[in-house]
């Protein structure tokens, strides 16, 4: 048969004229497999010989018809079925079935996956589930798209073979189905087509398909494309299972630390009712009668100690406050110099014993600022404790405030000459029980949770808190209390 040009034809009636054709090349190849395995060697010349003008008469409608409103048939596309044609005329067709035919008895395969066919032909249908049954897979069928949603939705499958042209739900309405519902849309789905439907192949791969297999089935791709699509699936699955894992991992983590901090609190909590017993005592002891002063230096120290003991215990339990968001600010109009003051008041005596100058420099005109008295004296007490631990004898420390980010804020620094922080460390000095690496590392940074607290504190204030440091250069800590309205400097830094 010769055609000068190409035909244009209804898409319906294109496909019900290669839907036999299709049925004698995917059943001639079957008997041709079932032939080579039985040993009945007479009959696939053939066999052969069906499939030969099977594929040549497919070749010919692929030249001389297309579907209306189609562009017609490509070079490409008609040598691709040439091409298998003339395959089958040297025999290479029946290497290529014997090379995947299966070797091993089928009926002790275990299936490697579920497979759901969806094609409204029913030979369609066999030629796939016999084809993906011979290679180990469990198939099912659905003769329609509205059994196949009903399937999935009440089953288990691993893939779904799916038709593109079908009565009443086709398959581009099914394959919209599965995915934009969450419960199926991991399941991958190759679209089984024709050479004349690749236009309608890549409008389904837009819309979610993993792949295509065009008929006739050639059992070579419908092997390869249905094993990639599969281990896609199992690897999204191996996903799925480890994020569940991970999920449940870290919910039981949620419960263990919520017990742990419960469990820390309450022991902590209590044990600041007899220390507080114990320290004053200790404090009244001189009250009883006269010491001399060796009794009096080990009274003191047992006081110093307990007294550093408990403010531990309160950094602990103010950090759990602040970390769980049930501590309160009482803010107030407070002036920066009266703060910083009371804070050097607190450690005036501490560091005259080590032999520390103590500086304070102030802008003149620095505005008042909102927070909370008792918070910001604290943080600035353990900036200062820590600064004046870690400075040598002759030393000095310096607090500075002055008004930053175009008047949006105030900055109070806590400058020291000591022996500094190692970059390293940076990253952790704030962090809850991040000073215990220190430590292990032969760094003694810190002795509680002070610096841990100041950082809570300052940012609930709505401020950040940072340092800059080099060993055997000082430390400077730095942190900001935002202003409630801008305001504009006046004065430098005394």
């Amino acid at each position: 048969m010769d055609f000068a040009s190409n035909h244009a034809l209804p898409s319906s009636l294109i496909h019900d004229l290669r839907t036999p054709l299709n049925h004698i090349i995917g059943y001639s190849e079957l008997l041709i497999t079932q032939a080579q395995e039985s040993g009945e060697q007479r009959s696939v010349p053939d066999l052969e010989t069906i499939h030969t003008a099977g594929m040549k008469l497919l070749t010919m409608m692929s030249d001389n018809f297309y579907p209306i409103g189609a562009v017609p048939a490509s070079e490409t596309l008609a040598a691709e079925a040439s091409e298998r044609a003339d395959r089958v005329d040297h025999g290479v067709a029946t290497q290529a079935l014997l090379d995947y035919a299966v070797v091993e008895d089928r009926a002790s395969r275990v299936a490697k996956g579920s497979c759901l066919v969806v094609d409204d032909n029913e030979a369609n249908r066999e030629l796939l589930v016999r084809r993906l049954e011979g290679d180990g897979y469990a198939a099912s069928v659905a003769q329609d798209g509205v059994q196949a949603l009903e399937m999935l939705r009440a089953g288990t499958f691993d893939l779904v073979l799916l038709d593109i042209m079908m009565p009443e739900v086709d398959g581009y309405e099914v394959l919209h189905v599965i995915k934009t519902d969450p419960l199926l849309q991991h399941i991958p789905v190759v679209m089984i087509s024709a050479l004349t439907e690749l236009e309608s192949v890549a409008r389904c791969i837009e819309m979610g398909a993993e792949d295509y297999l065009p008929k006739p089935f050639n059992p070579t791709l419908l092997k390869a494309r249905v094993t990639a699509s599969l281990e896609k699936k199992r690897a999204h699955d191996r996903e799925t299972l480890l994020f569940e894992q991970l999920q449940r991992n870290f919910t039981r983590l949620q419960t263990l630390e919520r017990l742990r901090d419960d469990l820390t609190h309450m022991i902590v909590h209590d044990l600041r009712t007899p220390l507080t017993s114990v320290i004053s005592g200790m404090q009244t002891l001189s009250a009883l009668g006269e010491m001399n002063s060796g009794q009096r230096e080990v009274m003191n120290i047992a006081v110093a100690g307990g007294d550093a003991l408990l403010s531990m215990i309160n950094d602990l339990l103010d950090v759990e406050k602040l970390e769980g968001g049930t501590m309160k600010l009482d803010k107030v109009e407070l002036s920066v110099d009266e703060l910083v003051r009371s804070a050097l008041g607190q450690v005036e005596s501490l560091a005259k014993e080590r032999g520390l100058k103590l500086t304070m420099e102030i802008a003149s005109d620095i505005p008042t600022i909102r927070g909370d008295e008792g918070k910001l004296i604290r943080t600035l007490v353990n900036l200062l404790g820590n600064a004046i631990k870690f400075t040598p004898g002759g030393g000095t420390v310096t607090v500075r405030a002055h008004v930053i980010d175009e008047g949006r804020s105030v900055e109070f620094l806590v400058c020291d000459t000591g022996e500094g922080i190692p970059p390293e460390a940076f990253g952790r000095i704030f962090e809850k029980f991040g000073q215990v690496e220190s430590r292990k590392e032969g760094r003694n940074m810190s002795t509680g949770l002070g610096l841990t607290f100041c950082k809570l504190a300052v940012e609930a204030h709505g401020g950040h808190i940072g340092v800059e440091s080099e060993p055997g250069r000082g430390s400077s800590f730095s942190f900001t209390i935002p202003l409630d309205k801008a305001f504009t400097a006046k004065a430098t830094v005394l």
